[in-house]
Formats: structure tokens, C-alpha cells, sequence
């Protein structure tokens, strides 16, 4: 029987929300979405740029977490809450995941005004 964990250490972005931040199944894990909240779990408004900045930092901490880094990221699923803010997401994307990019959907208009951008992901532990 294939080993299922909830990978965790006291740095590990938490959520006031029933969910894991990450379940690891055999060598995959999945990761919960990461909005731009601090470590108490407080959602922090920020500019968009600076949503997707906190967002990928709480992302990050959480691979780390679980043993693997944004290189090891198969597939993202990625929320944009304003349509006008695509062209700076596809641009900060880029940055944070270098060609060849993990397999991605973006979905728009789903927050109504409160945050700006989420995250979640499939990666690969080794």
C-alpha cells in the first residue's frame, strides 16, 4: 500500500481553513493553494506583484517542507483574480519557472476583489 504523509515543520505556512498544506502520496506531492498570507495564516492585500511574491514564498517553504524545490513542479494551478493583471502574472510566472514550465491552468475571476493571485501544484519528490 502505497505511504500517504502531511509533510510539516514549525516553518510551514499554516491556514485557518480545514486542509493540509501538502499530502505526499509515493514520490508526488500536492500542495494546497498558497495565497500571499503570513505565518500566522493572516491574509496580507498587497499589490498584485506582491501577492504573487508572498504567495510563491509560502509555496516554496512548503516544497522545501516536503523535500523538493519549483524545479521538481509538474503541473500549477494558478488564480487571477483580475483579467488586467495576466500579463504581469505570465511575466512573474516566467521568472519563477524557468522553460520548460510545468504544466499550468489559470483561472480568472474567482475571488471577487479580495485577493489577487493563489497557487497550487503537483511536484516530485525524489
Amino acid at each position: 500500500m502505497t505511504e500517504i504523509t502531511y509533510p510539516k515543520k514549525p516553518n510551514t505556512p499554516v491556514s485557518h481553513l480545514p486542509f493540509s498544506p501538502c499530502v505526499k502520496v509515493g514520490n508526488l506531492l500536492f500542495v494546497s493553494g498558497q495565497a500571499s498570507v503570513d505565518a500566522t495564516g493572516k491574509i496580507i492585500f498587497d499589490t498584485f506583484e506582491g501577492e504573487f511574491q508572498r504567495s510563491m514564498g509560502n509555496l516554496i517553504a512548503i516544497l522545501e517542507t516536503a523535500g523538493t524545490s519549483l524545479s521538481r513542479v509538474v503541473q500549477t494551478r494558478c488564480y487571477v483574480d483580475n483579467g488586467d493583471d495576466l500579463p504581469e502574472f505570465n511575466r512573474l510566472y516566467a521568472a519563477a519557472f524557468p522553460a520548460p514550465y510545468p504544466a499550468r491552468t489559470t483561472i480568472g475571476q474567482c475571488f471577487r476583489g479580495k485577493l489577487k493571485f493563489e497557487i497550487d501544484c503537483i511536484a516530485i519528490v525524489d
